[in-house]
């Protein structure tokens, strides 16, 4: 293969309109945001909304070491991020980070995969050693003969649930756009947006590397993702107001935890978006500070 070098002259314009991360806030104030924040979800008992809401909403909004920081964070007691002065609870962390993973990863439908990959780059620096190697290694999605037609259906259940009674007409009118559209659509709801089988795990579970339900969001929480996702992508309102749909319907779900019941009510889809909203503001405020390095990541 031929060895190719970038000229001179394309190296410049690869420099020119805003190609580098966005820079993160400073950490003492990404610290009042996430305390503030997540004081006031725990006060509402709905932890793992304000993990998947905050995770989705900081790689959206493209500032990858703040979703680094929030692992720190979250992984800590009493809100100390620096780690010094808390010890880690070694399955408590590996469940939260598998949470993040697992909000990052579903977030490739609606942001697409570049952003995905500089925060999962930065989530994956964050982790301690420990985590890391509780984290599964082994893809549960890969697709087989004897699995495609399970995801497919997963897919057109989850479509089914989130656009009813819209379901069928938005099917169709997506498939007139390109024939394979819609098809890969319905593949992507039901390999990566809709739970995995098995139990789904919360913010105050633990898990290991034995853990076969490692990391698996709920229904409600992958609206969660959507909302959170969209939100903070701005300019693709038909798209929010029918994931905030999607939420909304999660309560029909059988077996809800308290916290999904919370979060498909009016009061919690409401509680969802303004907390999105207060983390995008937070870290899109200018500041003469520096916030914490951005890490650097190719394909």
């Amino acid at each position: 293969m031929a060895n190719v070098k970038l000229t001179p002259a394309i190296k410049h314009l690869l420099t020119l309109r805003s190609p580098n991360v966005l820079p993160s806030p400073p950490l003492s104030q990404l610290n009042r945001l996430f305390t503030k924040t997540f004081r006031d979800a725990t006060a509402r008992k709905a932890e793992t909304g304000w993990l998947v809401a905050t995770t989705c909403t900081l790689l959206t909004a493209n500032r990858p070491s703040a979703v680094g920081h929030l692992y720190r964070f979250a992984t800590r007691q009493n809100g100390d991020a620096t780690g010094k002065s808390n010890a880690l609870d070694l399955p408590s962390a590996v469940n939260k980070a598998a949470l993040m993973r697992e909000s990052a990863l579903k977030s490739v439908i609606f942001v697409g995969v570049p952003r995905v990959i500089l925060s999962l780059a930065a989530l994956q620096e964050a982790l301690d050693d420990d985590v890391k190697a509780a984290l599964r290694t082994q893809s549960k999605r890969t697709a087989t003969t004897d699995n495609i037609e399970s995801i497919v259906a997963r897919g057109k259940g989850l479509w089914k649930s989130i656009y009813t009674p819209h379901a069928d007409k938005l099917y169709d009118k997506l498939g007139s756009y390109h024939p394979d559209f819609i098809t890969f659509i319905i593949q992507c709801y039901g390999a990566v947006l809709s739970p995995l089988p098995g139990a789904v795990k919360s913010y105050a579970d633990s898990s290991s590397a034995a853990d076969p339900d490692q990391g698996n969001l709920s229904r409600a929480l992958g609206s969660v993702v959507g909302i959170a996702t969209l939100r903070a992508e701005g300019r693709v309102g038909p798209q929010l107001i029918s994931h905030v749909f999607g939420l909304l319907k999660a309560r029909d779900v059988p077996d809800l935890s308290a916290e999904d019941q919370w979060l498909a009510s009016d009061e919690g889809t409401e509680w969802i978006i303004r907390t999105v909203d207060e983390v995008l503001d937070a870290v899109s405020a200018d500041s003469e500070e520096q916030g914490p390095p951005e890490v650097k990541a190719r394909l």
